[in-house]
């Protein structure tokens, strides 16, 4: 059975040139960074070539990035830096982020006190920029606040600028969780009012288990992990030196390719949309669809019935890869805390298809016809 993925938000494929970037690192190059000798100095080489072209892509200093073990890593270490550095005694965020964010201000809300607000969502999911410039005003410490670019589940877009500007008025530290965003649009840093921002190779076909932190040279902060002096003494372990080097070749990659991609991922993703709403009674689409939004994202929303609480299933049976929600809670099936914030309706069923460069508008025609089928 031919096996369709309209899961990429989740994660992608590896593309097959930056697994032949990462070969020579896996085999012959496989000197300890930190070691003095030739074969040490190659793999350092390695690391700093991928540091400057994923710098260059960004428009950062190669100083400012930092390679992780992802997105989970990188948000864990800028917010408990914002708290344990720069003196933030406040968190604003909002109530829709990857649990990678709320899991880790939950924790030091409750284990060190520190104080946490929501930002009010508007019925689009988008946040609501007037209520987060009162949450501001209001505060009497300084703030940390972490909202992300796109949310992975529904796929809505920050204005990362406007918010950025808001900080810098309050003298708020801002990190914005970028994961979904880094390799599918051009950034800026030197140019955007940012000091954290986090990105995962996997989203854009490069591996797993790496990532950046970009850290703004005009912050200070001390390590999260203590050991070695890797990463100019911020993060300890010996790097993952091939997923580095497959890292930067992903993002060389998608960079190339953006204008190509972006416009097919998105005429595809908007195929969709349109032959559900043509073939499947009362779909709807959660998020801001036709408005600033993710053009990998499509969060569908069916009718609630016996068969459409089987659908995950149903269509896994049948080859066909999506989700409930984001791929770190769909095995748990307790629902989306995103759906379930913005929308609280019982009586839908919302299931995401994320689309990356492989996908094709015939594929989404066996898909529909699939859906009428089992609905």
């Amino acid at each position: 059975m031919e096996r369709i993925y309209f899961d990429n938000a989740a994660t992608t494929s590896l593309d097959p040139a930056v697994l032949e970037a990462m070969l020579p690192f896996m085999t012959e190059k496989f000197g300890n960074p930190s070691s003095i000798y030739s074969y040490g100095r190659e793999s350092r080489l390695g690391i700093e070539n991928a540091r400057k072209s994923v710098a260059k892509i960004l428009n950062a200093h190669p100083g400012e990035i930092f390679f992780t073990s992802g997105g989970t890593e990188s948000s864990n270490t800028a917010i408990n830096a914002a708290i344990n550095d720069l003196g933030c005694k406040h968190i604003i965020s909002s109530p829709i982020e990857h649990h990678a964010t709320l899991h880790t201000i939950e924790h030091l809300h409750h284990s060190k006190g520190i104080a946490l607000s929501y930002v009010r969502l508007l019925p689009s999911g988008h946040i609501d920029i007037d209520h987060l410039r009162e949450l501001l005003q209001q505060s009497t410490e300084r703030c940390l606040v972490t909202l992300m670019h796109a949310n992975n589940e529904i796929g809505n877009l920050l204005d990362i600028h406007a918010v950025g500007k808001l900080c810098q008025e309050f003298d708020a530290i801002f990190h914005s969780d970028t994961v979904q965003t880094v390799g599918h649009y051009p950034f800026d840093l030197r140019n955007t009012p940012v000091h954290f921002i986090t990105a995962a190779g996997h989203k854009f076909h490069g591996p797993k288990g790496v990532g950046i932190l970009y850290i703004n040279e005009d912050v200070k902060i001390t390590p999260y992990i203590q050991g070695g002096s890797q990463e100019r003494n911020m993060r300890a372990g010996t790097e993952n030196l091939y997923g580095i080097v497959g890292f930067a070749k992903a993002l060389e990659l998608a960079t190339a390719e953006y204008e190509a991609h972006s416009t097919h991922i998105n005429s595809v993703r908007m195929y969709m949309a349109e032959q559900l709403l043509q073939h499947i009674p009362s779909v709807s689409f959660n998020g801001d669809l036709y408005g600033r939004s993710l053009y990998t994202v499509l969060n569908v929303a069916f009718p609630k019935t016996e068969k459409t609480e089987m659908i995950l299933f149903n269509l896994d049976i049948n080859g066909i890869c999506a989700s409930g929600g984001s791929a770190c809670t769909s095995g748990a099936n307790a629902g989306s805390h995103v759906i379930s914030t913005i929308k609280n309706n019982p009586d839908e069923v919302a299931v995401r298809f994320s689309f990356s460069k492989h996908n094709t508008k015939t594929e989404v025609d066996k898909v529909v016809e699939k859906l009428k089928e089992l609905i």
